[in-house]
């Protein structure tokens, strides 16, 4: 009975922490942020860039509808295109620093997370000369380690999870985007992506074409379409869960 008990309570330890690990919502490793904290702002958020394939459309599209977003970039992508990285930034968008490589977080000690985040961070300052107090794991990944080495860069730096994925990592129907982001509500942090780690260019014209669809009517709806940089402090300790 003992060892009965001893080996549930494995399965359950276990259980928790894969639940912990990659739950948008869980907070065991750390508080992260999922909601903006003001019912009428919705964060847009875009992944694994900068990518000129499709980066700069994103960019022209936000724009055309007074739409501010946050690009969580990847170091390596912004060496490789600085000046499209730079664009990003000059345009008013907020950065986020989502690794130098976009390895899995989960098992990497926490000297490897600080090295990702460290060549990640010095990235976006050769390109564009700023810092960032934003973090997302790759693949949503979280390990215990995490949290000491996000405080390793800043004592104010927030990984950021979402509340909304668009589900777009791979190609697809526009119209499945579009449908998934009927969810989207004020208040939410919604996960797309403008980039793929695997590449330097991807195509993600269905991501562009179910915003094309969306942009209007969430501006309609009276949605503030903001970036993460935009937000009170106050604003993103009112909901985090």
């Amino acid at each position: 009975m003992p060892a009965l008990l001893g080996a549930a309570g494995l399965c359950a330890a276990g259980g928790v922490f894969s639940w912990a690990a990659v739950a948008p919502s869980a907070q065991l490793f750390g508080p992260t942020l999922r909601h903006t904290g003001d019912s009428s702002a919705v964060a847009l958020t875009f992944d694994d860039g900068p990518n000129p394939a499709a980066t700069p459309a994103l960019l022209n599209l936000l724009e055309r509808h007074g739409a501010s977003a946050t690009f969580f970039q990847i170091g390596e992508h912004v060496r490789a295109f600085p000046a499209l990285a730079n664009e990003v930034s000059r345009r008013g968008h907020s950065i986020g620093n989502h690794t130098d490589t976009h390895p899995g977080l989960t098992f990497l000690s926490s000297h490897r997370i600080v090295e990702e985040l460290d060549w990640c961070a010095l990235a976006f300052a050769s390109a564009t000369g700023h810092r960032t107090r934003w973090m997302r794991p790759p693949y949503g990944f979280r390990g215990p380690q995490l949290a000491s080495a996000v405080r390793n860069q800043s004592a104010d730096m927030r990984v950021v999870m979402w509340s909304v994925s668009g589900r777009d990592w791979k190609l697809q129907p526009p119209a499945r985007i579009i449908k998934r982001l009927r969810r989207v509500t004020g208040g939410d942090i919604v996960l797309l992506h403008d980039g793929d780690h695997r590449m330097m260019t991807a195509d993600r014209a269905h991501t562009v074409a179910a915003l094309e669809y969306w942009l209007p009517r969430w501006k309609d709806a009276g949605i503030r379409l903001v970036g993460l940089d935009d937000l009170p402090k106050d604003d993103l300790t009112k909901k985090n869960r």
